[in-house]
């Protein structure tokens, strides 16, 4: 046969009985196209007015072609949120529980409840430059801000300055305390330093919990995390108590070292050690928590053999570590030791944990980035010959033998640190200044305009 019905894909539709007619018209798509027919305009001239509505907003819109210097990405450093939906059937399993919410870094801006009363200015030991900055500092906020300001009793004792009967009035009047005996956390409404990034990572050990604002002046030898120059220390105050100051949230570790009561016989380490007896099971351990801006560092002291220690994550044994040692930093802590270990540079807002080897025995162990919510454990391998040690920001050093854990995650208490300009532009600015970041001597240009693609620079 010749026609459609000799073997040919062509098929003639059926007409449809009424009942199939009558589902159809009740099914959702129809109703869909139904409401769209009815929103649509009934006269020619309502068409074509509809048309130039949509055109004069598309010109008046920002990403116009006609208005290209208008359509820019809005500053945000974090990413969109991601899709939950993954074709056409794939999704993630919804999660009731939100773990946190991350604000978009371009939108920290410092504000107060209250009006600040407390300030607490910190600064650089044993460096005499500093006095006339700090005496400066000290009569401008008591004086002139009618402020209360804190100092270390060991900065107010210092001789020069109880010596000096032209700053005794203002002495007097300073609110003196000691690291480990006054808890000033309670009290204090900003945090001023005076000198370089140890005095910032100071500042950061007096505050377990929650941490004042830092505005940080570059006194010091390198000032990485101290923006503002002291020249225009009064304007630049001014501006940090009237509010909407743009600030860095730096994140912090907390840790958590266990040690066995019976192998180091109760002894306290630098007054830091503190038993905990919370049963039966933990009556024979003591721990140290700590919170820490920069990084921990596990070492092999002063042994001549290398340190052996495994690296758990969430539980799980992810290697081990041989070589000189390993270093658990903040993105903070990424420009300090981790940097000279070969590691990479993190913007304080990455939400990360790095871990970096020291001298690894390994021409494949490179340094990694995990996420900010794991924990991390560090202990020594059964196979250790030596003992390691530990240390927090520098501080605090000591021991860590057979039995003993160190438990690292990220800390629910980031230190804000008050901006100069903003959070993008003074971590390069600090790259540049103090680490002279790619700098090089620069390219001559070529002079003969022929093409040289294939010639020697």
């Amino acid at each position: 046969m010749d026609g459609p019905e000799a073997g040919s894909d062509v098929k003639c539709a059926a007409p449809s009985p009424p009942r199939q007619r009558a589902r159809e018209a009740k099914s959702p798509r129809r109703r869909r196209e139904v409401k769209r027919s009815r929103r649509r305009p009934e006269s020619q001239e309502q068409v074509m007015w509809g048309g130039r509505q949509r055109r004069r907003r598309a010109a008046e819109s920002p990403c116009s072609p006609k208005r290209p210097d208008r359509c820019r990405r809005p500053h945000f450093l974090h990413g969109p949120y991601p899709a939950t939906h993954f074709g056409p059937k794939a999704r993630i399993l919804p999660n009731p529980t939100s773990v946190m919410h991350i604000q978009d870094p371009a939108s920290q801006r410092l504000t107060w409840n209250k009006p600040p009363l407390n300030v607490l200015v910190i600064k650089k030991i044993r460096d005499e430059s500093l006095l006339e900055p700090f005496k400066e500092l000290c009569r401008f906020l008591l004086e002139e801000k009618k402020l209360v300001v804190f100092v270390e009793k060991k900065v107010a004792d210092d001789a020069t300055l109880t010596s000096d009967e032209a700053f005794s009035a203002v002495r007097t009047k300073l609110c003196t305390f000691r690291e480990g005996y006054d808890d000033i956390s309670d009290c204090i409404d900003l945090i001023i330093c005076l000198g370089g990034d140890g005095t910032l990572l100071y500042a950061s050990s007096l505050f377990q919990g929650s941490v004042p604002p830092v505005m940080a002046f570059h006194l010091g030898s390198l000032g990485f995390l101290t923006p503002f120059k002291f020249q225009s220390y009064k304007t630049e105050v001014a501006k940090v108590f009237e509010g909407n100051a743009a600030i860095v949230l730096r994140s912090r570790l907390k840790v958590k070292v266990v040690k066995e009561l019976a192998q180091h016989g109760g002894e306290q380490e630098n007054g830091a050690l503190t038993p905990h007896c919370h049963g039966n099971s933990e009556a024979s351990k003591i721990t140290l928590q700590l919170q820490v801006l920069n990084e921990v560092v596990v070492d092999r002291g002063p042994s001549s053999y290398l340190s052996n220690v495994d690296l758990y994550l969430n539980g799980r044994l992810i290697t081990s570590v041989q070589g000189d040692g390993v270093i658990v930093s903040t993105p903070t802590g990424s420009t300090a030791y981790a940097a000279a270990a070969g590691a990479s540079m993190i913007h304080p807002n990455v939400p990360a944990i790095m871990v970096t080897p020291i001298c690894p025995h390994s021409l494949s162990f490179r340094p990694i980035v995990v996420p900010a919510g794991v924990e991390l454990m560090i202990t020594l391998s059964p196979e250790a010959r030596n003992t390691a040690w530990v240390s927090f920001d520098g501080r605090k050093r000591q021991e860590i033998q057979h039995g003993d854990s160190i438990r690292i995650t990220t800390s629910c208490y980031p230190v804000p640190s008050i901006c100069c300009h903003d959070l993008v532009y003074d971590w390069f600015e600090s790259l540049a200044q103090c680490l002279h970041w790619n700098v090089r001597k620069k390219q001559a240009r070529l002079i003969d305009s022929t093409d040289s693609s294939d010639t020697e620079n």
